[in-house]
């Protein structure tokens, strides 16, 4: 029952008055009387709701507003409202279904449109919130909220280049957004422009110092740039402000391994199973993590595979030593290296990747193993080779290859396409024309995967020899290694095949080189024999084919 004289209108008049000069403690008190006077009346139950969430009440916003829809489901404020309020507790799809209703009763409202593109990106639906954000930005082109997130629905879609068009588009509108140069900078990295990105992330950092996220890919940007000592620093502030930044931490080893400081990096390095987006499989092994804590000797160890095919060859130098320390040792590989790495000296069986294993102790993930066994820049093991092709391979392969003329160069230029770091590692086969036009060479591609254009280049030299895709297993391309007097590639699982079977293997790098080929010089600890052209600048493929090309006619000559 209302008090005698108590004007509900007026006091929901007097209390949005005060909402709209930010007075909200005032128009909270006015709202709670009209509710207490009219539980059921649908403007204060909608207006103090919306209040409610202003606060960061979002569980007694969520209450009123839902009371306030199910009393009148035909207002699309009241929508919408609730709908901020489910974004706001991460029930994106409640969000999305009110922001449809809403929309049905007014079709054209840019906000509504925004905030459902908002959901859906949330939702991980990129592709589906662009059509929003054209609409919004159709009617509205400077629609500087519209601009970012059809920038970062973009650059989810891996269009880069537009991405960064509606980011600059967004700070020409509003040149200090720290959340809009936080995306361009993630962009910027994307296309490779350490140096651009860089500068945003500065200026990121310089108005929220404690922006994690920019710190760490301030890090990445400085890493892209080989200032490991400046980016360490900076994945440290990232770190400073959340302990358990996984990210950071598993960035911080990369380049603490790339300085030559294995015993930290590689104690970092185990904070890669919490990285964003990685599952933990060693939980499905249901055995101890062995990292060292124990003797192995007189105990089963299952060491298996995690990364690539390359980490996988790389860190299966450790299973024979292993065995050596008397424990029995269990290998289980990717299936394409089952038959390669069953030889390995030592171990007890191999097996691929789903096939049953036999009973075990404990087990350690191959890329654990230099922690496990204490690894320091000083005693690297390179017993090379410590990897062997099959002699009945060699002999499948051996009369295609001998009936090749003059020196034999096995070579690859791209790794998987769909790797993270594939722009930054592969080469474009025609930037390697000038060397395949080398007099006196036989060039063998044990390319696996062709790109767009590479089957026509292949076909203009005659003395290229494309034989990648007829290969069943690394077991092959071990053999094809074996038979040619030289190895070429760029850092793949090629490059680590050859140089662990000791071949003569060049290897390829760009500027900022995975840790393991370390910064600088012509050779790297885990392979010793392996002989490393760098890039001298980000992107200068073509000074590297220059002396590829200048190293292999002094071979020639030899």
């Amino acid at each position: 029952m209302r008090p005698a004289g108590f004007d509900l209108g007026q006091t929901l008049q007097q209390a949005l008055r005060l909402h709209g000069e930010g007075r909200l403690r005032e128009a909270e008190k006015l709202y709670a009387r009209a509710l207490k006077a009219a539980p059921d009346n649908f403007d204060a139950l909608n207006l103090l709701g919306a209040l409610k969430a202003q606060s960061g009440q979002m569980g007694e916003a969520l209450r009123l507003l839902s009371s306030a829809v199910k009393i009148n489901p035909r207002v699309p404020d009241a929508l919408f409202n609730l709908a901020n309020v489910l974004h706001a507790l991460k029930r994106d799809a409640d969000a999305l279904d009110c922001l449809d209703k809403a929309l049905a009763l007014n079709p054209s409202d840019p906000q509504t449109l925004l905030n459902r593109a908002s959901a859906l990106l949330s939702m991980r639906r990129p592709q589906d919130a662009l059509g929003n954000l054209d609409a919004v930005l159709a009617s509205q082109p400077r629609n500087g909220a519209a601009l970012l997130n059809r920038g970062v629905a973009r650059a989810e879609l891996g269009r880069h280049a537009e991405a960064l068009d509606d980011f600059n588009a967004a700070i020409a509108i509003a040149p200090f957004n720290a959340t809009t140069l936080y995306n361009r900078g993630n962009t910027l990295l994307q296309l490779g422009k350490p140096v651009e990105a860089l500068a945003d992330f500065d200026r990121v950092v310089s108005a929220m110092p404690d922006h994690r996220l920019a710190w760490n890919n301030r890090g990445r940007a400085l890493e892209m740039l080989n200032r490991h000592d400046d980016a360490a620093a900076s994945f440290g502030k990232a770190i400073a402000l959340d302990k358990d930044y996984a990210d950071a931490h598993f960035n911080l080893s990369l380049t603490l391994l790339a300085l030559g400081k294995l015993e930290q990096g590689f104690a970092e390095y185990e904070w890669r199973w919490k990285r964003s987006g990685v599952t933990d499989r060693r939980r499905d092994y249901r055995r101890p993590l062995w990292l060292g804590d124990i003797p192995p000797a007189r105990k089963t160890i299952l060491l298996h595979a995690e990364q690539g095919l390359g980490d996988t060859i790389q860190f299966a130098r450790y299973a024979p030593m292993l065995a050596k320390s008397g424990a029995r040792v269990i290998l289980e590989v990717q299936p394409e290296l089952k038959a390669l790495l069953g030889n390995l000296p030592g171990i007890a069986s191999c097996h691929g990747r789903g096939q049953p294993l036999p009973a075990y102790d404990l087990q350690c993930p191959l890329g654990s193993l230099p922690l496990a066994l204490k690894t320091t820049a000083a005693d690297v093991p390179a017993p090379i080779p410590y990897v062997t092709a099959d002699a009945a391979r060699i002999d499948k392969w051996r009369p295609v290859i001998e009936a090749l003329p003059g020196k034999r160069v096995a070579l690859t230029w791209a790794g998987h396409a769909r790797h993270v770091n594939d722009a930054n590692r592969s080469v474009a086969l025609a930037a390697l024309e000038p060397l395949l036009a080398q007099d006196g060479v036989s060039f063998v591609s044990v390319q696996q995967e062709l790109r767009a254009n590479d089957a026509e280049i292949l076909a203009r030299h005659a003395n290229v020899t494309h034989l990648g895709g007829q290969f069943a297993d690394m077991a092959d391309t071990a053999a094809v290694m074996a038979l040619v007097d030289l190895v070429i590639a760029v850092d793949t699982s090629v490059a680590h095949l050859a140089a662990a079977m000791g071949r003569p293997t060049w290897v390829l790098l760009p500027f900022t080189p995975d840790w393991r080929w370390t910064l600088t010089g012509e050779h790297s600890p885990w392979y010793p024999q392996a002989r490393l052209f760098r890039q001298p600048a980000i992107g200068d493929w073509a000074s590297v084919v220059a002396s590829l090309r200048d190293a292999l006619a002094a071979e020639i000559k030899a």
